[in-house]
């Protein structure tokens, strides 16, 4: 397994929120969701991103912006302009001053703003929840990163747009998979860029002993791993596996194992029916005891408990 498609297993749309504004200046929205990831681009005119915290950044036709959540942030025709709708969490809309209009302006299919043809469009995506999983990767991205049309994906960009416009069968799954698609175009280039301070596993990509054994513990967490066996799977000593490991990944073989399985399994209690047991068995625990002591240790909360807040 791919060590980024691994680790973005935990980071799907499933029903994201995707929706294409359509605004002519002035025009400002204030977001407060608070979702663990959002994504806007800019199909025509411009706008600017104005995060909780650091300075505004412009957007281009064809820029795209990843925020971190959950800090609120502002999307807007200038930076100084006050805004006039806030986004709340389940994507309730609202005046500041509270009215609802959830179904104003509503300008066709997953359109909203003052009218079609409007100076400016944006596209934006929200997920909902990024999982354990995708939480080790979120943790390593800045709260506001912003690719240029260059570097972004804008292929994916123009079939967005497009299947917006469409009421078809299967097009929420589409939508969802074009969404998955750009997010993972975006991160890829980011994590490539030298200001970028990407995860230990990473790093560890592409080193030729290090890697595989990060891909081997990914794609089967259920199996009895030990530093010897992914040693020797790596072609080297356990001594020099075990160090070269925690150098690049930020922490011992085992550690690491341990870290993934309990991911893994907070993604299954959260996104599935499966009972205790066979969640224990999926991630290389032998009883539903061990995996609560392990999962309890790590959380602070039992996976019956977890499952249940989720």
């Amino acid at each position: 397994m791919d060590v980024l498609a691994g680790v973005l297993r935990g980071l799907r749309a499933r029903d994201a929120f995707l929706l294409r504004t359509v605004m002519d200046p002035p025009w400002s929205i204030r977001v407060r969701d608070a979702a663990p990831l959002s994504v806007t681009t800019v199909v025509r005119g411009g706008a600017w991103v104005v995060p909780e915290a650091g300075e505004p950044v412009p957007l281009g036709p064809g820029d795209v912006a990843v925020l971190r959540g959950p800090d609120p942030y502002t999307v807007a025709d200038q930076p100084g302009t006050p805004p006039q709708v806030v986004i709340h969490p389940g994507q309730r809309c609202t005046t500041l001053a509270g009215r609802d209009l959830t179904d104003v302006r509503a300008l066709g299919l997953r359109t909203w703003g003052t009218r079609p043809d409007a100076a400016t469009a944006l596209l934006t995506g929200t997920y909902a929840s990024g999982g354990a999983v995708g939480a080790g990767l979120l943790a390593a991205l800045p709260p506001l990163l912003v690719l240029p049309g260059t570097d972004a994906e804008a292929p994916v960009v123009t079939l967005l747009a497009a299947e917006l416009h469409r009421a078809q069968p299967g097009q929420e799954v589409v939508l969802d998979r074009l969404l998955d698609l750009l997010v993972i175009a975006v991160l890829r280039s980011w994590f490539a860029r030298p200001e970028a301070r990407p995860p230990g596993w990473h790093r560890a990509a592409g080193d030729p002993v290090v890697g595989p054994a990060v891909r081997l513990v990914q794609g089967d967490p259920a199996h009895p791993w030990t530093v010897a066996g992914l040693a020797a799977a790596a072609g080297v000593s356990r001594a020099a596996f075990a160090r070269r490991f925690a150098d690049l990944v930020g922490e011992p073989p085992m550690a690491f194992v341990t870290s993934w399985r309990l991911a893994v399994a907070a993604d299954l209690l959260r996104d599935t029916d499966l009972t205790l047991t066979a969640v224990a068995r999926r991630v290389g625990y032998g009883s539903p005891f061990a995996l609560s002591v392990a999962f309890k240790r790590r959380r602070g909360v039992s996976p019956r408990a977890y499952r249940e807040t989720v």
